[in-house]
């Protein structure tokens, strides 16, 4: 002990004709924490790049998602690895499907409501009740136009539901497919370019769809203008959807390319829309001539009379 107490003591007398010896020095106290000041970590933010920073979150936020991240580390041959896609409650849903509805101006679809936890439970059902929605408002516009005509006999077209499903489904799966590899491609190219997982591209076109299902119901008005009306309205909703979400990734890209992908995304939106109108509700229908019973009697008799 005694030895132990010279050598603080010896310790002290050093710091001491150290500080004599240059009283400007710098001391940290070990009971005060050391407060990093604010400018050493803080860059200088260009105008107009706010949501970007939104959009990629801080490192505390990357930390959490990595954590989440690893979570879900069960093999993709297992149920587990496909539960975590629908691992949803039924206000994340209706929340997203109001952000889908009412899009936020400057706020990005992915970062507000999709990253924390991507699903396809809502654009699996979504893309299924907007397919039956179509198929069946079709088949009721058909009949409410050809109703009262004396030539008309109405036949159900179920075949207008292996169409509807193939288009739509194709539409929420082929195009964010295509989408996502030309980010990942342009993103080896450009550095700034914010990056999307498919699963978060998924989210954002089916939720983008919901749109459309109480558009549909509305399309049974025999009334072109009215549904074209409609379709536009629900086409400005959900593109802008699709606009304020994919236009910060690819904004720091070529100029021309940037442009190109957000009126490529928008024009297929509107393809979408225009030809379910345009097949399910306004094709021109034949009118199918009622079938002519013969009438039967019996009592006839034929004489022939030589």
């Amino acid at each position: 002990i005694t030895c132990l107490a010279m050598y603080l003591f010896a310790e002290f007398d050093d710091a001491a004709n150290l500080l004599a010896a240059n009283p400007d020095a710098t001391t940290i106290s070990i009971d005060e924490p050391v407060e990093i000041p604010k400018n050493q970590h803080s860059r200088l933010q260009e105008p107009g790049r706010e949501e970007d920073d939104e959009l990629l979150g801080t490192d505390d936020s990357d930390k959490t998602e990595l954590l989440a991240g690893q979570k879900k580390s069960a093999p993709f041959w297992t149920f587990e690895y496909y539960q975590t896609f629908f691992d949803v409650d039924t206000y994340q849903v209706l929340d997203r499907i109001k952000g889908s509805v009412f899009p936020v101006p400057g706020k990005n679809f992915v970062r507000l409501y999709i990253r924390s936890n991507p699903d396809l439970y809502g654009p699996f059902w979504i893309c299924a009740t907007l397919v039956f929605t179509i198929a069946v408002s079709g088949n009721l516009s058909n009949f409410f136009i050809h109703l009262g005509k004396p030539t008309y006999h109405y036949v159900p077209e179920f075949r207008k539901v292996s169409i509807a499903a193939t288009t739509i489904y194709a539409y929420a799966w082929l195009v964010p497919l295509a989408l996502w590899g030309f980010l990942m491609w342009r993103n080896s190219k450009v550095m700034n370019i914010v990056s999307y997982s498919f699963l978060e591209i998924v989210c954002v076109y089916g939720y983008s769809l919901f749109i459309y299902i109480p558009t549909a119901v509305l399309w049974i008005i025999p009334q072109r203008v009215v549904r074209w009306l409609l379709a536009v309205f629900s086409l400005c909703l959900s593109g802008s959807v699709l606009v304020m979400t994919f236009w910060p990734a690819v904004r720091d890209d070529n100029r021309r390319i940037a442009v190109a992908t957000v009126a490529t995304v928008l024009l297929l939106h509107a393809l979408l829309a225009v030809g379910c109108l345009a097949y399910f509700f306004d094709a021109p229908e034949l009118d199918i001539p009622a079938p002519i019973i013969p009438a039967h009697n019996s009592t006839s008799k034929v004489v022939l009379e030589q």
